[in-house]
């Protein structure tokens, strides 16, 4: 099966060898996002987990569009937690995003995380 790289604007350009994501048949695979602005390739300076968690999924978001999905079209994500005592600050700023059908999440503690942020998630959807 034949994979394409999906890059754009609208999501902080990679920051290592490896792509924003990856569309492979219908399942677009986006790399782990984190808490960076893509106007500017800068950590945003609000450094609350609830702000972090939604300049991660508005990235997400630019991602998806480019790939030619969106949120509704996510099926899991993986969430990256610095602390887990965050979790119920995180969760709330991720339903704001998640309404309709949340997709299936698993949530796990790290020691650490790329530039030191608080929040990383990756996710897969289905394009169609």
């Amino acid at each position: 099966m034949s994979h394409t790289a999906i890059s754009t604007s609208l999501g902080p350009s990679a920051i290592g060898p490896y792509s924003q994501a990856i569309l492979a048949g219908n399942l677009l695979f986006v790399s782990g996002q984190i808490p960076i602005d893509p106007s500017n390739g800068q950590i945003i300076e609000d450094k609350s987990i609830r702000a972090q968690t939604r300049r991660v999924l508005q990235n997400i978001q630019g991602i998806l569009q480019a790939g030619g999905a969106s949120l509704n079209n996510v099926v899991k994500t993986t969430v990256y937690l610095k602390d887990m005592n965050e979790f119920a600050e995180m969760n709330a700023a991720y339903a704001e995003f998640f309404q309709a059908v949340p997709p299936s999440r698993a949530t796990v503690e790290v020691a650490r995380l790329p530039r030191d942020v608080s929040i990383e998630i990756d996710c897969i959807a289905i394009v169609t």
